[in-house]
């Protein structure tokens, strides 16, 4: 008989499609040529990753990084197919490899573009408080590695789902929806009542205010 048990809360559900959207509309606005959005967008995402850097700590059982923190032999067992049925219940090893690579390689991202600067028209809001040769560092970075870097991120992490829908006959998109997932086996729940999605949104706040904090610390 399956369980279905609460994997995702709320706020990690949020967080997640609030960041899809994000992405999208970086890349939508970097094509474009619309910077003001563009910054304001990299704002959100970094307000984001800063919440979720938090939420990894206080967040439900199966969003913490402790709840998906794989040991190399851990990963290694799991990739021959020897890994514990429990390690299928929120992240995966590999799948845990991919929520991290992907929240560096953001924060990496966001955080070039704050030092940026194309030369024309737009520079970050930081420029001006680092050297002329870090800023054509960060600039290259944010436009010619991170962002091939994060598209192919997000690539396999879109084949990942497919893989794992045709091959494993597995949705995972249907739990980062609802919240539930059907377990052949019990699995302890997240938590995910009033006061834990009050408790992120005071993180979500606090995360806004440093963001808000960071650029009125760089205004001229």
């Amino acid at each position: 008989m399956p369980h279905l048990v609460r994997i995702w809360d709320l706020p990690t559900r949020l967080f997640h499609w609030l960041l899809v959207l994000c992405v999208i509309g970086l890349v939508t606005t970097a094509q474009l040529g619309y910077m003001e959005w563009h910054f304001r967008l990299g704002y959100a995402t970094l307000t984001l990753l800063i919440f979720r850097l938090l939420w990894g700590l206080f967040g439900g059982r199966w969003s913490r990084f402790a709840g998906f923190l794989y040991s190399p032999i851990t990963l290694w067992r799991y990739v021959r197919g020897e890994g514990d049925p429990m390690h299928s219940v929120g992240h995966t090893p590999t799948g845990a490899l991919s929520v991290f690579a992907l929240l560096l390689f953001l924060l990496a991202q966001v955080g070039t573009g704050l030092f940026s600067d194309d030369e024309i028209a737009s520079s970050g809001p930081l420029t001006r408080l680092v050297s002329g040769d870090l800023v054509s560092l960060a600039t290259w970075y944010h436009r010619e590695v991170g962002k091939l870097v994060l598209i192919v991120l997000v690539l396999l992490h879109i084949l990942a789902i497919v893989y794992y829908f045709w091959r494993k006959r597995q949705n995972l998109v249907r739990p980062m929806l609802t919240g539930d997932k059907e377990l052949a086996q019990p699995a302890p729940a997240s938590r995910d009542d009033a006061l834990s999605r009050l408790l992120a949104a005071a993180l979500l706040l606090l995360s806004a205010a440093a963001v808000t904090l960071l650029l009125w610390f760089a205004a001229p």
